[in-house]
């Protein structure tokens, strides 16, 4: 009898072991599915459309100065919800105007940039300088733009004439004092806000 109920309870530990076998498979399989999902999820999100994927794709600025194109400079950072709502439109223009203008981009978060902050007096982003084929900044636009806006003044940039909406302000977000503010000239805002 003994012998009986030790085999009816190792049949029955043998079951639960194999429950919780396959239970837990399954657990790793919807884990490892959904991990797959999320990954795949951010890069449709990040794609071609991301500030940084843009930024790497642009045309580096020692180059845009020296090839006789006309250049549309960008100043962005990934943290500005403006440049990031523009951040697909102005795929689109670089798509359609790549061949005609430089589409350069300067994240004001690299110090590397601060010279040409100073030199084009940027303390809102986006911040867009149009400068033509010889060099010479000839426009500024800040804050979000409707591609309408910016497509125009690209036309005229192309063209050499006068850019219609050379003086548009759009939303912006304030440049962040990220560094020391007696020093940090993107600090400007907010030293004036404090004072």
């Amino acid at each position: 009898m003994r012998r009986k109920n030790l085999f009816s309870l190792i049949s029955y530990m043998s079951e639960i072991v194999n429950a919780n076998r396959i239970r837990n498979s399954i657990i790793a399989f919807a884990a490892i599915a959904l991990s797959i999902a999320i990954f795949f999820g951010f890069q449709t999100q990040t794609g071609s459309v991301s500030l940084e994927g843009q930024a790497k794709d642009s045309t580096p600025i020692e180059v845009a100065m020296k090839n006789g194109k006309p250049t549309l400079t960008e100043f962005y950072a990934d943290w500005c919800t403006s440049c990031q709502a523009m951040a697909p439109e102005l795929a689109q223009l670089k798509q359609k105007y790549g061949d005609s203008v430089n589409f350069v981009m300067l994240n004001v978060d690299n110090n590397k940039w601060l010279p040409e902050i100073l030199r084009y007096r940027v303390d809102g982003i986006p911040h867009f300088v149009f400068i033509d084929d010889e060099g010479k900044a000839i426009a500024q636009t800040i804050g979000e733009q409707p591609p309408s806006v910016m497509e125009a003044n690209l036309n005229a940039l192309i063209d050499h004439e006068t850019l219609p909406y050379a003086a548009s302000t759009g939303q912006t977000s304030e440049l962040k004092n990220t560094n020391n503010p007696t020093t940090d000239p993107r600090s400007h805002s907010s030293q004036a806000k404090s004072g």
